[in-house]
């Protein structure tokens, strides 16, 4: 038990411990951005920027927001745990900070807070090879948009129905919502004939994070008053996709208006279905094989802040839609929530306070009970002790402790308490006239039949709810595993070194 300890504590705070380092983490940077150019990688731990020390994201936010109070250019000379990097850049990095994690525990979606949605094709029962073929494309979309800490997995429930569920931390659920609720699915027409479709087939490249190819072109504000912002991006075609642009116009008249000389078609743009936009066509472009055209689009708002916050938005989503192609299915959300992180560190705090609360109140009864002290310790540290590898395994796993999890924990520490006292019962207690020796057999005869019960009883969990509860049970098999084979026997010998005393 001691070296399981010592190598459980290993694997919560690594060699060195991670609450010695200093320095701030990176948990995302945006593709195709400056940050991402120079080469900063997300989980880079952040220690200087100009020489000047960083201990906390305060320190990081004042640091950068006041390099950047005009749109001049700027010498960032960064240093990171494996890296020093030299960026000249007129805006802040396009990354996302954190302070460094205490533990090497990763914390599920309950206690970080975020948005998690339970989706299913729409009139249509996956099979095993279509639902990893969703969750592909679902990935690359969720990626390209820039959402980190993003995980999709598949799950079933007990009637064998196949769903992804997708967890997003610190998204809400308008975000997760609007990314997957909807196929997806691009075209651009002209007249009924499809010139090109979104995704790889047709598309080789999207202006994106460059002036010259994306940005925002105007704002200002229309006769009702509201502020609008309108976007253009370059689109980069496949050869065939010109081919078919040039065989569908070059029969087209050339219509002469005040603005100039325009084909008498325009190229609509559909997506699910909906025209989103129709762009007059140059008569320069007649029967042209082209790879470049240009898409445009708006955002509005109450305000011109919102308008312009809604059109970089409305252009991130087209562009993402546009690399990454139409969902191969219409999709259904069955389940969509959204947790508080405020909600989840209150609930750890609880928690923890009440868990210790617990432990101490039975060690005071065993105390009552059994009248020495020794016992009482020995219960309470074992407790304590199985606690901590129960921990140390989970970070080594890389599992996320989540709600479910938690309470599996829980349910582990009570029914180790119940073990342990079954022990001290027989070993103490039991008036049959046999050895020590063969009343801990006894004793552990009732905790391995206890177990396997346990096993058994907990196998539908995996996959009921949908695999929402498979948290629960794989951290409650781990725990009483860890249990019956570590610290049970650690516990038993204690009592035999006692009882020899």
């Amino acid at each position: 038990m001691i070296l399981f300890l010592i190598l459980s504590l290993i694997s919560l705070f690594g060699i060195p411990p991670t609450f010695f380092k200093e320095g701030v983490l990176i948990t995302s940077v945006k593709p195709n951005s400056t940050a991402s150019f120079y080469g900063l990688k997300e989980g880079e731990i952040i220690l200087k920027i100009n020489n000047q020390k960083i201990s906390s994201v305060e320190e990081f936010s004042k640091i950068v927001e006041g390099l950047f109070v005009d749109n001049s250019s700027k010498k960032l000379e960064i240093t990171t745990d494996g890296n020093n990097v030299i960026i000249f850049t007129n805006k802040p990095l396009e990354i996302t900070v954190s302070e460094i994690p205490k533990t090497r525990l990763k914390l599920g979606l309950d206690l970080v807070g975020g948005s998690r949605a339970l989706v299913t094709a729409e009139n249509k029962s996956l099979s095993e090879q279509e639902l990893n073929d969703l969750i592909s494309v679902v990935s690359q979309r969720l990626n390209v948009y820039g959402i980190s800490d993003v995980t999709v997995a598949p799950v079933s429930d007990l009637s064998g129905n196949r769903y992804m569920l997708i967890e997003i931390a610190g998204a809400t659920p308008k975000d997760l919502e609007d990314l997957i609720s909807h196929q997806g699915k691009f075209e651009a027409k002209i007249g009924n004939q499809t010139v090109f479709v979104g995704g790889k087939k047709d598309i080789t490249s999207v202006g994106r994070n460059d002036a010259k190819y994306s940005g925002i072109e105007r704002c200002g504000k229309d006769s009702s008053g509201k502020y609008y912002c309108n976007f253009r991006f370059a689109v980069f075609l496949s050869e065939d996709a010109a081919k078919r642009h040039a065989e569908i116009t070059k029969n087209l008249e050339v219509n002469q208006t005040p603005q100039g000389a325009y084909l008498s078609k325009k190229l609509d743009l559909y997506l699910d279905d909906k025209l989103v936009d129709s762009l007059l066509i140059s008569s320069g472009l007649k029967g042209r094989v082209t790879t470049q055209i240009s898409i445009s689009g708006s955002g509005t708002g109450s305000t011109q802040e919102e308008a312009l916050k809604n059109a970089k938005e409305n252009m991130n989503k087209l562009q993402t839609i546009l690399i990454t192609g139409s969902l191969p299915y219409k999709l259904k959300i069955v389940k969509l929530d959204t947790i508080s992180p405020t909600l989840g560190k209150s609930f750890i705090s609880i928690i923890l306070i009440a868990g210790l609360l617990s432990l101490f109140a039975v060690a005071i009864v065993v105390f009552v009970r059994y009248q020495d002290i020794k016992y009482s310790l020995s219960l309470l540290l074992t407790s304590i002790g199985e606690l901590t590898i129960i921990l140390g395994v989970a970070a080594f796993i890389n599992w996320n402790l989540d709600l479910p999890s938690i309470a599996g924990i829980l349910a582990t520490i009570g029914t180790g308490i119940d073990s342990q006292i079954i022990v001290l019962d027989e070993s103490t207690k039991s008036r049959l006239n046999i050895s020590l020796k063969q009343k801990i057999k006894r004793a552990f005869s009732i905790i391995i039949g206890a177990y396997f019960t346990s096993v058994v009883a907990l196998l539908p969990l995996l996959v009921a709810g949908a695999g929402l509860l498979k948290g629960f049970a794989i951290t409650t098999m781990i725990g009483i595993t860890i249990g019956v084979f570590i610290t049970r026997p650690a516990f038993a010998d204690l009592i035999k070194l006692f009882e020899r005393d």
